[in-house]
């Protein structure tokens, strides 16, 4: 768990000390939170576990577009597969 008051540092101090702070990042795995004027502006975290965000977040984004698909099959707000790609090549143009 992130603990901001462990995490947070100033945009100044990162650019003053940026390899210690990039050291610390590859050990501890743990974002650091920068500040602007005392403001949080920016998150400073390793390439790998940002990957393994971005990689979540397209899950929990699948799930939610079949979650979604599902709703709307149970309401009865679907048509043949057929007629919708008919649709989409005569608004497109696209020849059969």
């Amino acid at each position: 768990m992130l603990d901001i008051t462990k995490e947070t540092q100033s945009l100044a101090a990162f650019r003053r000390n940026s390899g210690k702070f990039m050291k610390q990042l590859k050990q501890d795995k743990c974002p650091i939170l920068l500040t602007v004027e005392g403001k949080v502006e920016a998150v400073l975290q390793d390439a790998a576990t940002y990957q393994r965000l971005v990689d979540i977040a397209a899950r929990a984004e699948a799930r939610e577009g079949i979650r979604q698909g599902m709703d709307d099959l149970a309401r009865g707000q679907h048509r043949p597969a057929r007629e919708a790609l008919e649709d989409f090549r005569s608004k497109h143009g696209i020849p059969r």
